[in-house]
């Protein structure tokens, strides 16, 4: 069962685009509450609270109970328009669900032990290839987040989707195939190290090569010197 978040916000009277200006005239954010098969609900939400909830990973796979006056709406964030100057939200859309509800949600990759990792230990990276995997469940069955676990991973080795446990009523958009979700990479630094190292042995090679016929190399440019000065 997916945690619910208790949300409130403020019912809004009138539609269109004069309206939801004069709402966020007021310091409100604008949206509406849409889905299964019940009356449109317009509110306005304070933007401070919304952000809060923006900048908590797994914003639109969180379940939310919005309260407007009231009247308890469970919902999932669908739809959220920014300020393209700003970055500040200027819209939001909540979706109602039912018990029936079926849907795609991206859900975040959480790893852990990582100090139980010989390949990290040993200076490898983490390379993460997804971020976040798409499942198809409830909502009430989303789940925060899937674990991948790092305990005993090796450079080169790789995490796949079948290493992670998926909650009881989950199930992969992607089945035909068993994707990669990290591998421990090997440390970039030493390879530049040894280039660097090989650049600087090149060119002390060169200067003993100039001075290993017994010339007197070292006089020559010294007298080069002396006719540019003249």
């Amino acid at each position: 069962m997916a945690n619910v978040t208790a949300f409130a916000a403020e019912p809004r009277d009138r539609a269109g685009k004069g309206a939801a200006r004069a709402t966020r005239r007021e310091g409100r954010v604008p949206g509406v509450i849409y889905g299964n098969k019940q009356t449109p609900v317009l509110i306005s939400v304070d933007p401070i609270d919304l952000m809060k909830q923006m900048n908590t990973p797994g914003f639109f796979a969180r379940v939310y109970e919005v309260d407007v006056s009231g009247d308890k709406h469970r919902v999932l964030a669908r739809d959220l328009q920014l300020d393209p100057v700003s970055d500040q939200p200027i819209h939001i859309d909540f979706m109602r669900f039912s018990a029936l509800t079926r849907l795609n949600i991206d859900v975040q990759v959480v790893f852990e032990n990582e100090d139980d990792c010989p390949g990290l230990r040993m200076g490898g990276v983490l390379n993460v290839v997804r971020f976040a995997v798409e499942l198809r469940c409830r909502p009430d069955s989303i789940p925060e987040s899937l674990t991948a676990d790092l305990s005993g991973l090796e450079i080169g080795d790789s995490i796949h989707i079948s290493a992670i446990e998926l909650p009881e009523d989950v199930e992969l958009t992607i089945t035909d195939r068993d994707f990669t979700i990290a591998t421990i990479a090997a440390p970039t630094i030493v390879e530049e190290a040894e280039e660097d190292s090989g650049d600087v042995e090149g060119e002390e090679g060169i200067e003993t090569a100039e001075g290993a016929d017994g010339s007197d190399a070292g006089s020559d440019a010294a007298e080069g010197g002396d006719e540019v000065e003249e």
